[in-house]
């Protein structure tokens, strides 16, 4: 018989960081919605690196960002190897203050700030380069899509599994010259095809989504970006495959040192990149198809709207929380 007390702290602090986190993202949202439709997405994601590095100071983790804005010398906060919190169990940290700058910045749809939380060591490791990646959603065979099969073949095992023709599956991708290609074959087996002009990790989790509108999502974009939309993939029982691309030998070279001997050009499963017990926090800035962007209600209110999921229990949870700015001792910018 297991003994509750050996088990119920760990859940206890595990879902109280789960609702922490939300805190992390939300700081971030409000901050960067004062830069909506301004045209100055620096300024948006500075705004955003900011909130996010304050608010992490309040959560109960000894956390260390492996998934960030940049190297050590590259970016003033939240850097690769930064250490964040207050104390508390050791976790590794993936965060993205604002994805979706340009989108923030024009005030399009579907801007969003990210945070995933991972025991320590369980998240991948790479630098700050392209990876490609093909995400389905929960429910289906195992391997229905495989990254080195053609998005022809793909797309006929996905529709032959979800019991659909080609001409019903909605492809999303990322409006790029490279991937052309992918787009005009997938046209032409017949699949529908949405374009995004930024931001891959909405994307990829409208896959797992009921009324999502996508159900494969394909291409390359961001490493980073393909390790946050893991974590909330593994949180909702989804599929994804991944591989880093690399540009030049000192691309290649600085993978293999962080892939700690493993073979930095390797298929990447979900479990690669996001292994063990993962918390993911996504909070929204501008409204799109995952989530409502920040409502302001006035001088010193503002409504947000987020979604916080569990590896560990596959809970997702949909949260709207109203500010009373007025009585925070931290004021939002």
């Amino acid at each position: 018989m297991i003994d509750p007390t050996s088990v119920l702290p760990y859940r206890v602090t595990d879902r109280n960081l789960a609702l922490e986190l939300v805190r992390v993202t939300e700081a971030a949202a409000i901050a960067s919605d004062r830069w909506t439709g301004r045209g100055l997405k620096n300024d948006a994601d500075g705004a955003a690196v900011q909130a996010m590095r304050a608010a992490f100071d309040t959560v109960a983790i000894d956390g260390v960002v492996t998934i960030g804005e940049g190297e050590m010398d590259e970016a003033p906060m939240l850097y690769i190897g930064e250490k964040v919190g207050s104390g508390g169990p050791a976790m590794d940290i993936a965060v993205d203050p604002l994805e979706g700058t340009n989108l923030c910045a024009k005030s399009l749809p579907n801007a969003i700030t990210v945070v995933a939380l991972a025991e320590r060591g369980k998240f991948l490791h790479a630098p700050d380069i392209y990876m490609e990646k093909i995400v389905v959603g929960p429910d289906l065979p195992d391997d229905v899509v495989n990254l080195d099969s053609s998005i022809e073949e793909n797309l006929r095992n996905l529709a032959k599994a979800k019991k659909r023709d080609v001409s019903d599956l909605v492809l999303c991708t990322l409006d790029r010259e490279r991937h052309e290609e992918l787009i005009a074959r997938a046209r032409q087996a017949g699949a529908r095809v949405q374009l995004l002009s930024d931001g891959d990790v909405a994307a990829a989790i409208a896959t797992c989504i009921d009324g999502g509108g996508v159900d494969l999502y394909a291409g390359s974009g961001g490493a980073p970006e393909g390790v946050l939309a893991a974590a909330a993939i593994r949180c909702m029982n989804g599929q994804m495959q991944g591989r880093l691309l690399f540009e030049d030998d000192a691309q290649r070279e600085r993978a293999r040192e962080m892939a700690d001997g493993k073979d930095p050009t390797r298929l990447l499963g979900l479990h690669d990149m996001a292994a063990g017990h993962v918390l993911f926090s996504a909070t929204g800035v501008t409204t799109g198809s995952l989530l409502k962007g920040v409502e302001r209600l006035g001088p010193t209110r503002a409504k947000t709207h987020s979604i916080v999921m569990r590896s560990k229990s596959g809970t997702v949870r949909y949260i709207e929380s109203h500010h009373d700015f007025s009585l925070k001792t931290n004021r939002p910018s």
